[in-house]
């Protein structure tokens, strides 16, 4: 599903002024592990950009006006790699990284919310994720200009709003940049387990009926963790490349078996309700924004654009990827629900016919997909994590600590995946507390601190809409962690 990584990314950075040594060096956007290219030492209290000419209480802060009144703006889009990608391919990697073992969750998502209600609140949410996102962007491009560099990822974008925001933020900089790694790192080993929970499940359902034997899911999971162990070693992205182009193909042969059988009866609408019960809902909410939320990937595919003002805007990339998603995301939900009913599992697939060749070859493709898919699953947190530990060790015991560290969470992944071997509630609880706060409430926060105190609208009408983004995302975390660990807990116990 991800095919890119903020590390690695180089950042072309343009000195600011050192006047009277208080204007900022830009080093905090050098990736870690990195020397500065200024040797001037970081400012403890960058200037703020919010009502700079108000504020004439020092000498240093009057030349630094006068200096930026005489500089031409800053541009970081005429400071991109000219060689970059292009809409296009922007587009089509934030469309793969969406396709996934999201979309066939679907269904599920639609047993728990109702036909109607969960259509309409497929689109709701699937504006309230795209807006999110475009309001990221939309500041990470801000303070791209007043930072003068070229581009930020994710994190570097959460701490510099901090860096260059109001006072009292400012000491929360670094907090606010750990939180996102943090939060990054474990929605991607998260998801990491879901992808051996489905890779495991479907071997079992076409391998236990095929060959009629009745081994238990947790050997397929431990089983998987070998191939998993291997790809997960690959350190070099063009290493990953040919297993991502098999991944497509396998997904898009899969995608149309499961069109096939959707439609290979007569739809029934009748027996199913336009509304479920009040206790599923927030189980819908959870696992719509797992399927939905690739908040994780699109900051390193805008910074890979050498034209990233196509990345915004109407139609623009982002909303021309959104679109394309939420409306297959709806269409599969929705029909996938109609054609299977209560019987719908947490991955469609897995209700494709038992012992039919053409079901058990889209279970299998899937599956294998899925397997292709996990190095890419798996770099992202990693290289995250390795550029935050790599200094503690010499650079000879690299090698071998790569290897002993990716193997032992590769190995903690699969014991997760055996404890909780059940896809349904264990996408909803990701999705539940990693991408409600990672897709919803850091991009409205953000955007909250820049913005702050009087570039907030008419009647502060932006800092209303982000608190009720920040109240949507906390409850839709309370209430589909509650009722995913309550269904996991249900599991469990009921396990022999």
């Amino acid at each position: 599903m991800i095919e890119f990584c903020e590390c690695g990314r180089k950042l072309k950075m343009r000195r600011g002024c050192l006047t009277s040594g208080k204007m900022a060096d830009n080093k905090g956007f050098t990736p870690d592990g990195l020397e500065s290219l200024s040797s001037a030492p970081p400012a403890e209290n960058p200037p703020p950009y919010t009502n700079a000419m108000n504020d004439f209480n020092s000498k240093a802060n009057l030349t630094e006006k006068e200096l930026s009144l005489t500089d031409d703006p800053y541009h970081p889009f005429e400071h991109r790699d000219p060689n970059g990608a292009s809409a296009g391919g922007a587009l089509a990697h934030l469309l793969k990284s969406s396709l996934g073992t999201g979309i066939l969750a679907m269904p599920m998502a639609f047993h728990n919310a109702g036909l109607a209600f969960g259509m309409a609140m497929t689109l709701i949410v699937g504006f309230l994720c795209t807006h999110c996102v475009h309001i990221l962007v939309k500041t990470s491009h801000d303070i791209c200009r007043d930072a003068k560099v070229s581009a930020l990822g994710f994190a570097e974008t959460a701490q510099k709003v901090f860096e260059y925001g109001p006072k009292g933020m400012r000491p929360y900089s670094n907090f606010a940049k750990q939180f996102v790694d943090i939060g990054l790192m474990a929605t991607y080993y998260a998801a990491a387990c879901v992808y051996i929970v489905f890779i495991a499940t479907s071997f079992h359902d076409v391998i236990n009926y095929d060959l009629k034997i009745n081994w238990d899911v947790r050997i397929y999971i431990a089983l998987t963790v070998i191939p998993c162990l291997l790809i997960g070693q690959i350190r070099d992205l063009k290493w990953l490349v040919p297993f991502s182009m098999m991944a497509n193909i396998f997904i898009v042969v899969t995608f149309a078996i499961t069109l096939y059988y959707m439609f290979d009866e007569p739809l029934v609408y009748s027996d199913k309700p336009l509304i479920a019960k009040a206790a599923h809902i927030p189980l819908f909410f959870a696992t719509v924004i797992f399927a939905m939320e690739g908040i994780g990937v699109v900051m390193p595919v805008e910074n890979s654009m050498r034209k990233p003002q196509q990345f915004l805007g109407c139609p623009g990339v982002l909303n021309i990827a959104m679109v394309t998603v939420v409306s297959l995301y709806a269409i599969i939900g929705f029909f996938g629900y109609v054609r299977f009913g209560d019987q719908v599992r947490g991955s469609i697939t897995l209700n494709l016919p038992e012992g039919a060749w053409l079901g058990d070859t889209a279970k299998l493709l899937m599956a294998v997909a899925i397997l292709f898919t996990f190095g890419l699953q798996f770099y992202v947190p990693n290289e995250i994590l390795w550029r935050k530990i790599n200094h503690k060790f010499s650079p000879e015991k690299h090698n071998i600590t790569q290897i002993l560290l990716r193997s032992g969470i590769i190995l903690l992944s699969g014991g997760v995946a055996a404890a909780i071997p059940n896809l349904e509630p264990f996408i909803s609880l990701v999705g539940a507390v990693f991408f409600s706060l990672l897709g919803i409430f850091v991009p409205s926060f953000v955007e909250t601190v820049y913005l702050w105190p009087d570039r907030l609208g008419v009647c502060k009408w932006k800092l209303v809409k982000n608190i009720f983004l920040g109240v949507f995302s906390i409850l839709a975390l309370v209430a589909g962690a509650v009722a995913s660990i309550n269904e996991i807990i249900e599991m469990y116990s009921g396990d022999d």
